[in-house]
C-alpha cells in the first residue's frame, strides 16, 4: 500500500496530487473536454443495440425498516441507516451540477426525498470536489439544519469547508481513518482527479470510503468516482476482507477512450464488486445527470450482460429507482 508520506511529498513538490497506481494519464483539462465535444474520441464500436423492452429485472426483497437500509436519493447521494446512525454520501439536492444554477447539466429526476424531510444526519462523506459530488448550496443547507454533522473529506478540502463556516470537518489521506465510539471511516484510493475551475486541477485529493459500524461490524464501501486498475481495489478487498454493501458507479463512460481512466463502465463495476468481495452492491452515478454520451438505459443493460457473463446472481448487484429502499 502507498505510504501516506508520498502524497504529502507529492503535494509539497508539485502542489498537485497524483494517481500512483494508474498506468494511464488521468487528469482531465479543458482541452481534453474540447476534444471530446469536437468528436475526436467518438468510436463506432461503442454503438450498442439495446432491446426496446429492456429493463433491469426487479428483485422482490421485503424491506424491513428495523434492519440496516440504504435509499438512493439520486446520482451518488445515498441515505444510509445502520445502528441508528444516518449517513449521507456526496449529497447534492440542486437542479444543476454546476458553478451556476443558470447553466450546466440539468437533473433528470428530482431528489427522492426533500432535504427538509431529513430528520437526522450524523455523518457526511465527500469523495471529491467536482460539482456533481460537492454542492455548495446543499452543504450549507445541511450544516444549517444539522450543525453537529461530522464531515469526512479528502486531504486538502478542509479549507473549502471552513470558508463556508462548516465545523466538525475531518480531512483524510488515503488509508487514513476517522474513528469515534460508534463508527470507523477509512479513506481508500480511487483513480480520479479533482478541480472546480481550470486553475485548481488535482490540488485536492479524491477518495472512496469504507465505513464500519462498530455495533455489528457492518461494512459499507462507497467508491466515489473512479476508473479501474488492477491494484487499488484488490488492496481494499485484501485489507477489509468483504463488504456488506458496496455503492458502485455504472454510468458516465462513453466515449470510453476519454472516460475510462476516470469513470468505470459496467464491466469494471463488476470487477470492483468481485475485487472487494461485496456481498451486495447497488449501482450509482447514472440516470440523474447526463454527463456523457451513452444512452440512459445503456449502463443497466451492460451491467445486466456482465453479471450474466460472470455468473453473478442479479440479486447481488441491484439497479434501483430513485427513492427505493434496500436492506443489506
Amino acid at each position: 500500500m502507498q505510504n501516506n508520506d508520498n502524497y504529502l511529498k507529492s503535494l509539497k513538490k508539485s502542489r498537485r496530487f497524483v494517481n500512483f497506481n494508474s498506468t494511464r494519464r488521468v487528469r482531465r483539462t479543458a482541452l481534453d473536454f474540447l476534444f471530446w465535444k469536437l468528436g475526436l474520441y467518438n468510436q463506432e464500436d461503442e454503438k450498442i443495440v439495446i432491446p426496446k423492452d429492456f429493463s433491469f429485472p426487479k428483485i422482490d426483497r421485503p424491506y424491513d425498516a428495523s434492519k440496516p437500509w440504504a435509499m438512493w436519493v439520486g446520482h451518488c447521494t445515498f441515505l444510509i441507516k445502520v445502528n441508528n446512525l444516518n449517513i449521507l454520501t456526496d449529497p447534492i439536492w440542486t437542479q444543476k451540477c454546476s458553478p451556476s444554477q443558470k447553466i450546466g447539466p440539468q437533473r433528470k429526476h428530482p431528489p427522492a426525498i426533500d432535504l427538509n424531510q431529513l430528520t437526522k444526519v450524523d455523518y457526511v462523506v465527500i469523495s471529491h470536489n467536482h460539482y456533481d459530488h460537492l454542492d455548495k448550496k446543499t452543504v450549507i443547507n445541511l450544516n444549517k439544519k444539522f450543525p453537529n454533522i461530522k464531515w469526512i473529506v479528502p486531504l486538502g478540502m478542509k479549507k473549502w469547508m471552513k470558508r463556508r463556516k462548516i465545523k466538525n470537518v475531518y480531512e483524510l489521506d488515503w488509508w487514513q481513518s476517522y474513528e469515534d465510539e460508534f463508527i470507523q471511516i477509512h479513506a481508500t484510493p480511487a483513480q480520479h482527479y479533482s478541480g472546480r475551475s481550470i486553475f485548481d486541477g488535482n490540488k485536492v485529493l479524491w477518495a472512496g470510503y469504507v465505513i464500519i459500524s462498530k455495533n455489528g461490524q457492518k461494512k459499507i464501501y462507497f467508491t466515489g468516482d473512479t476508473g479501474y486498475n488492477d491494484i487499488d481495489f484488490k488492496q481494499i478487498g485484501d485489507k477489509f476482507k468483504y463488504m456488506d454493501l458496496s455503492l458502485i458507479p455504472i454510468g458516465t463512460y462513453v466515449p470510453r477512450q476519454f472516460m475510462n481512466p476516470v469513470h468505470i463502465d459496467p464491466q469494471d463495476a463488476v470487477k470492483i464488486h468481485k475485487d472487494v468481495n461485496s456481498n451486495f452492491s447497488v449501482a450509482m452515478h447514472w440516470k440523474i445527470f447526463n454527463l456523457s454520451d451513452e444512452a440512459m438505459i445503456q449502463p443497466p443493460y451492460e451491467l445486466y450482460l456482465n453479471l450474466q457473463k460472470e455468473n453473478i446472481d442479479l440479486s447481488k448487484f441491484r439497479v434501483l429507482d430513485p427513492g427505493a429502499y434496500v436492506n443489506w
